[in-house]
């Protein structure tokens, strides 16, 4: 069954309090948006439209340098933001042909959601699939579910409905399953529910939660998938990027743990998702490497180093260093107290003293 994605990345993310457009905002060294696309991975889109908006230009520049091809991202914008349905009509306009009789997935989500795991995005589609589903909706179980839109079900387990804590009645708001905003839809059922959707709410926007309510009514089947909270969580301010940021890096951590790297304090270690690392690497408490860093096999590196975008061959062993865009030779020993400027090398089997700064050229 073929599956295309709608990315919705048009937020002003006023919370944010910042100048940089919310989708770019770094999460261990990749913009948000990007795990979000990343996270598309396990169901292989035909095509992946991505909605955008403020900072539209910034953010279709960045996404179209770092996107992995096998994305087929395509990008459209919403001018003016009149609510979640208008972005999601306005995301279909990227997809060639027209829908009748189409019957392929479509995956709506957020591109505030870096922690979705590309197995959770294939549990949907194969669930959405297998059952013959109208739409299916990943939802997620909280202590606390204010401010979220709440999952109503049916008798028989299927959702019925999706209302948004600003409309939702006081039996309603007791609801502890959550809308996570993420989805999978039958293309040909999708435009035209849409089309049914009306402003009639406390905002006055197309909700496209609405839709849910609408195939229901038509007697839609309406499938749910429930994943860990954590995973579906968005960032919509700093705090929230934060512990975003400190999740995925115990998870970048454990993946590289296993695959034979040791790390004295996995907590006191950061790794971007965008750094290679070799087998036998023992990292020391404070060691920071960033961007496209590559450590060989052997090296020892830390404590209290920070390498971005550099290069270090195999058995190497830096300490107490500061490198960016600088090269280390195999069996180089670099430090303490080294600074390697952008352009800089460590020859091969090289030992530098305390306090050193390499040359450039």
């Amino acid at each position: 069954m073929s599956v295309s994605a709608i990315v919705l990345a048009a937020g002003e993310g006023t919370r944010m309090r910042s100048s940089r457009p919310k989708p770019l905002h770094l999460i261990c060294g990749r913009p948000m948006v990007l795990h979000v696309i990343h996270a598309l991975e396990g169901v292989q889109p035909d095509r992946t439209a991505m909605v955008v908006g403020h900072g539209a230009e910034r953010v279709t520049k960045k996404v179209q340098q770092l996107a992995p091809a096998w994305a087929n991202v395509a990008f459209v914008e919403q001018v003016e933001q009149h609510g979640t349905g208008d972005a999601t009509q306005i995301g279909l306009t990227a997809f060639p042909g027209h829908d009748v009789d189409d019957e392929s997935t479509i995956i709506l989500l957020p591109g505030d959601t870096p922690l979705l795991r590309p197995e959770t995005l294939r549990e949907l589609v194969d669930s959405h699939v297998e059952n013959s589903n109208a739409a299916t909706l990943l939802t997620s179980v909280v202590d606390d579910p204010s401010g979220y839109g709440r999952v109503i079900r049916k008798p028989d387990g299927q959702a019925a409905r999706i209302v948004e804590h600003r409309d939702a009645a006081p039996e309603e708001l007791d609801v502890k399953e959550i809308n996570t905003s993420i989805y999978a839809f039958r293309r040909d059922l999708l435009g035209p529910a849409l089309r049914k959707v009306t402003t009639d709410n406390a905002q006055g926007e197309l909700y496209l939660t609405d839709v849910i309510s609408v195939l229901s009514e038509m007697g839609h089947r309406i499938g749910v998938v429930r994943a860990p909270a954590a995973e579906t969580q968005g960032v919509n301010d700093r705090w929230q990027l934060a512990m975003a940021e400190r999740e995925l890096r115990s998870r970048t951590n454990k993946g590289w743990l296993l695959n034979g790297v040791t790390m004295l304090d996995p907590r006191q270690t950061f790794i971007d998702v965008t750094v290679s690392i070799g087998r036998d690497v023992t990292l020391y408490p404070g060691t920071i490497l960033q961007g496209s860093t590559v450590i060989g096999d052997g090296c020892d590196i830390g404590p209290d180093t920070r390498l971005v975008d550099c290069a270090v061959g195999r058995e190497a062993v830096v300490e107490h260093t500061v490198g960016h865009d600088a090269e280390v030779g195999e069996e180089a020993v670099v430090g303490p107290y080294a600074h390697l400027p952008a352009g800089s090398a460590v020859a091969t089997g090289e030992t530098t003293g305390a306090f050193y700064t390499a040359p450039v050229g």
